[in-house]
């Protein structure tokens, strides 16, 4: 049974930026993909990136790239959602999710995590 606990979540100003972390454990991390999900209220879960087993390939919703970055420490069972230039839009709660084909690509996905709730004002 997997586990996915986030943190890092947060109230910051258009602008600013967070780091969110997902520790994973009940499984060999190193096997699988990971990425991240946002909700917002009233809309549906998207897909914001994801990150192959080894970190050697990255995937990103357009609304984020060049802004966002993800990251995966396999030693550490964890992989890092690095959020810069935070815009108003992208308040939402963010999950953390893994992949058992371990690809990381956005329909791949299978567990999330009980999500962190992330607020940029303006």
């Amino acid at each position: 049974q997997v586990q996915l606990v986030e943190s890092g979540g947060g109230l910051v100003q258009a602008g600013g930026s967070l780091r969110l972390s997902c520790v994973a454990s009940g499984r060999t991390f190193s096997n699988y993909g990971m990425g991240w999900f946002r909700q917002a209220p009233g809309k549906e879960r998207e897909f914001v990136t994801g990150i192959n087993w080894s970190g050697g390939s990255t995937y990103y919703a357009d609304s984020v790239k060049g802004r966002f970055t993800i990251s995966r420490d396999n030693a550490k069972n964890t992989v890092y959602l690095q959020m810069n230039s935070l815009k108003p839009e992208d308040t939402a709660v963010y999950y953390c999710a893994q992949d058992p084909t371990g690809w990381g690509t956005r329909t791949s996905f299978r567990s999330w995590g009980q999500g962190t709730q992330v607020t940029v004002s303006s």
